[in-house]
């Protein structure tokens, strides 16, 4: 799995319905794989905040190149970047797991 697929699914809750789309069950809707780039798009990122938030996560960030969840820290070139890999390193690293949701 790709760091992409790896936040939709455990951070999200996303399923994958075909190869080329995500089912969002919360909201019953689809979207489409290649729709979904939270690296490139700062709208697409913060639903990855809003989500960890929801979880009982903090979110700080530096504005610029920095993200936080908690004590989990990452950069990026981007602010969108920077949430993304903070994502990753928590739903990569920790017990948040598939479906659990």
């Amino acid at each position: 799995m790709n760091k992409i697929e790896i936040i939709a699914r455990r951070i999200l809750g996303w399923k994958l319905n075909r190869w080329d789309r995500w089912y969002d069950y919360e909201k019953e809707q689809f979207i489409p794989v290649s729709e979904f780039q939270p690296e490139e798009n700062l709208d697409h990122a913060m639903l990855i905040v809003e989500r960890l938030k929801e979880l009982g996560f903090s979110y700080k960030t530096n504005g610029t190149s920095g993200a936080c969840f908690g004590d989990v820290c990452e950069t990026g070139e981007t602010l969108a970047q920077a949430i993304t890999n903070a994502a990753y390193s928590i739903a990569d690293n920790s017990s948040i797991d598939e479906g659990w949701l």
